[in-house]
């Protein structure tokens, strides 16, 4: 309400007061911008583009008055879940197009307006190829009758960037908006340029004694340094300044405080209050006390710190004004921000040396924080890096070289383990990041460092994209020579591929979308929209019946099977009899479960949280949870994962077909659990060859065949199908790793046998050992580690984050 009343006052005021339109126009002009800044300032930038999308498709739903656009519900629908139908296959003169897009664009053309499209791509492939490798197609005019789209008609035009282009999807969906809504800019251009600190003022200045100001905080941001400055600026730090860092013990302490704080006009700040949530409820009643009574002193502030947590009271939430304050993003952002970290004084009285590897030490950092952007592709888990982590590393270079060693010589080795395996190291839980952070380590720090090296790693591909270590600068200088020569903000910084970016931008606007489409209005508040004659009756219904058609084809009698092996029963048999087991267990959850909603949706049952939560999932086209937990590892939508599930069982029935015979080739990627397919062949290897089970371990030769062209199964080992490599490409003509094609971020990988040696005989140069998961997810869906042959280091393809993975988005 503080707020609202604001907006009231703030409101442009007719000349004429009988102006009632205009008046009326500028209250909602100036409430709606005014809710949104201050909904805004309390969101995290990852999340503010939903925030406008999800306002803005509320008003175009509502069919606002204030908008020059009309609902068109089968449009929206696509927007949001970018449905695919592959009714024909794609034709070989669009190669160049991935196989989801030729699913999307068919959809596309199923819905009304859209026909001819997928027509015209056939008939034009080069002119809409050319549009498709545009850097920003989606301010580019299509090819054909679609060119006027992106002038006349930017939503149509915005459905086709999300068939061909969907990493384009959240720039094209920012631009819509700043083109559709009043005064669009104000919203997705809120605050920018504006500093927090600045924020942080104009906060204080709309708080009130009972309004707390409440800082959502995120990793390598500290909003009281901020805070502190203001305070002394007016008077209140240190001598009328009370900060309490919550934890155990502490909660009498923060009351003390609030109560001096209230009855002398004080600051008080309460940070980390998530890590005692059981006292937020008492510090709420607390403040409405306060407030009951009256007694607050005028100049009284409250500030609370917490990270996000479903925990602390809505009330207290509801009361405050909420801001985030985010580290800066970006490598030039994190490098400059690394080198602010040390004292101008102390740093130009280093030698040249120490500079230069101070330098390397900054930009590592930067590049460390930075990587995290790419999610799984950066680093498989999350962890918190820290300024704290720096200038340690930084006081132990300086005490090698101007203190503990001497001479010339720089202890390469000491400094590398130290600042690797310890100070950054310490928080790195995952083996996998610990190899990629000591490859950075040994990539950074060595001697060609002094000579003026590359700090872009192995990117010879990209030889407009370079970055040199500078030569020892006045300290100053070295902000000057960031900003001359890091120009580029590009994955090869981090010895990445290109591609990476697309990666990161597709699923950002599949993120988008899923979250908008999750937040939409079901049931009678859908009404609003109007054109229920567009809607199917009831979509879950059909769907419910769909399935539990296409579960009648799989069962498994798993004790029919074990009879007919018997004495034939080994480790493979073993293997294929668990998957059997797990097949029945998930097919019978899924039919009770649908068994019991339909009977909910006829009347004949209540209609539980359970049921309710299934319908929802059915309708969002997602994997249950309940299904999900009886399955295996998937990012796959509803359909898709349908459909997987339906080859699986495929998989399962050619082997009860032999049960006593190997698969002559076998998809690991349609086993539950993969991992006891790979352990059979050494247990094979290990009873027929003599030799123990704990020193064996895997080793792959990826060979040039596909599935359909072998014949008899390997002899010693098995051949196995299903893999995908990412961030690189597998060249079979020279049958090593390779850097993957522009745009292809998947690479199906031809047959690969799988054989079970001994550890010591397991060879390392010219190899790439690659880490094999589940899903795009990495990190919990690791299964093994394949051996890949390569013409360049292994440590190339370790900084670019190749992986195989046994599912990937469609492709």
């Amino acid at each position: 309400t503080t707020f609202f009343f604001k907006a009231i006052d703030r409101a442009e005021k007719p000349t004429d007061a009988k102006d009632v339109a205009f008046r009326v126009a500028a209250l909602k002009k100036t409430i709606r911008i005014t809710i949104f800044r201050w909904v805004n300032r309390g969101t995290f930038s990852r999340h503010r583009l939903i925030l406008v999308t999800q306002l803005l498709f509320k008003l175009m739903r509502r069919r606002s008055p204030d908008l020059d656009v009309t609902f068109n519900r089968a449009y929206f629908e696509f927007l949001l879940s970018g449905p695919k139908l592959l009714k024909e296959e794609k034709p070989q003169s669009l190669s160049w197009l991935p196989e989801n897009c030729w699913g999307c664009v068919q959809a596309l053309s199923e819905i009304k307006g859209f026909e001819t499209f997928a027509a015209d791509i056939v008939a034009s492939p080069n002119r809409f190829k050319e549009w498709y490798n545009k850097p920003r197609p989606e301010v580019i005019a299509l090819p054909s009758n679609w060119r006027k789209l992106v002038t006349h008609n930017f939503f149509m035009h915005m459905l086709i960037v999300r068939a061909l282009r969907p990493d384009r999807l959240t720039a094209c969906m920012n631009i819509y908006a700043e083109r559709t809504m009043p005064d669009g800019k104000l919203f997705t251009q809120c605050d920018a340029g504006v500093s927090f600190t600045e924020i942080l003022k104009r906060s204080l200045n709309d708080s009130a004694t009972t309004t707390p100001i409440f800082f959502i905080l995120s990793p390598g941001a500290d909003p009281v340094v901020n805070l502190q400055d203001i305070g002394a600026r007016r008077g209140y730090f240190p001598k009328k300044w009370h900060r309490v860092a919550l934890g155990e013990g502490q909660d009498v302490v923060a009351m003390r405080k609030l109560a001096v704080g209230v009855r002398e006009g004080h600051w008080v700040i309460l940070e980390n209050i998530h890590l005692m949530p059981s006292w937020t409820g008492e510090l709420e009643k607390a403040l409405n006390d306060y407030t009951g009574r009256k007694s607050y002193h005028p100049d009284f502030r409250l500030f609370l710190s917490a990270e996000p947590s479903d925990q602390i009271p809505i009330g207290l939430l509801e009361r405050s004004i909420k801001l985030t304050n985010e580290p800066p993003q970006g490598l030039v952002q994190n490098l400059k921000r690394a080198v602010a970290t040390f004292e101008k004084e102390e740093f130009e009285y280093k030698d040249g040396k120490c500079k230069m590897i101070a330098f390397a030490l900054c930009h590592y950092h930067a590049v460390i924080i930075e990587r995290c952007k790419f999610g799984p592709k950066g680093w498989n888990r999350s962890y918190p890096f820290n300024t704290g982590d720096l200038e340690n590393s930084a006081q132990v270079l300086s005490n090698y070289l101007e203190r503990g060693s001497g001479g010339d010589k720089i202890p390469w080795s000491d400094l590398r383990y130290i600042f690797g395996e310890i100070l950054y190291g310490g928080h790195i839980t995952d083996d996998w990041d610990r190899r990629l952070n000591m490859t950075y380590m040994r990539t950074f720090f060595k001697a060609e460092l002094l000579d003026g090296m590359e700090l872009f790693p192995y990117s010879e591909s990209f030889p407009e994209e370079k970055f040199t270590s500078p030569e020892p600068l006045p300290y100053d200088e070295y902000f000057t020579y960031i900003d001359d020569f890091l120009k580029v903000e590009s994955p090869v910084a981090f010895g990445m591929h290109p591609n990476a970016e697309i990666a990161v931008r597709t699923l950002e606007g599949e993120n988008l979308f899923r979250t908008v489409q999750e937040l939409q209005p079901r049931g009678a508040e859908d009404m609003e929209s109007g054109n229920q004659e567009e809607k199917d009756e009831n979509p879950v219904g059909s769907l419910l019946a769909k399935i539990l058609e296409k579960l009648k084809s799989i069962q498994f009698d798993t004790e029919d099977i074990a009879t007919r092996i018997a004495e034939e029963r080994g480790p493979y048999q073993n293997v294929f009899l668990q998957e059997c087991d797990r097949m029945n267990i998930l097919r019978n959850e899924i039919k009770n479960s649908l068994e019991e909603l339909e009977l909910g949706m006829k009347g004949e049952l209540q209609m539980s949280d359970r049921m309710e939560d299934l319908s929802q999932s059915l309708f969002l086209n997602r994997v249950p949870l309940n299904w999900a937990a009886k399955a295996y590892p998937s990012r796959k939508s509803l359909g898709d994962w349908l459909e997987n599930l339906m080859e699986r069982s495929e998989q399962l029935l050619r082997w009860c077909d032999e049960p006593t015979s190997i698969p002559v080739v076998t998809d690991l990627s349609l086993c539950f659990n993969p991992q006891s397919f790979l352990t059979a062949i050494m247990q094979v290897t290990a009873q027929t060859q003599q030799k123990e089970l704990d020193k064996l371990t895997i080793m792959t030769d990826v060979t040039r065949k596909q599935p359909e062209e072998i014949e008899t199964a390997v002899r010693d080992g098995a051949y196995i199908t299903g893999l995908w490599l990412e961030a690189a490409r597998w060249d079979s003509k020279q049958s090593c790793l390779e850097e993957c094609l522009p745009r292809v971020l998947f690479d199906r990988v031809p047959v690969v046998v799988c054989r079970a040696i001994m550890r010591e005989k397991l060879e390392t140069n010219g190899v790439y050992t690659c880490p094999v998961y589940k899903t795009t997810e990495r990190g919990p869906t690791y299964v093994f580690s394949a051996t890949l042959r390569t013409k360049y280091p292994a440590d190339k393809w370790t900084l670019a984050g190749v992986v195989m993975l046994l599912e990937v988005p469609a492709v």
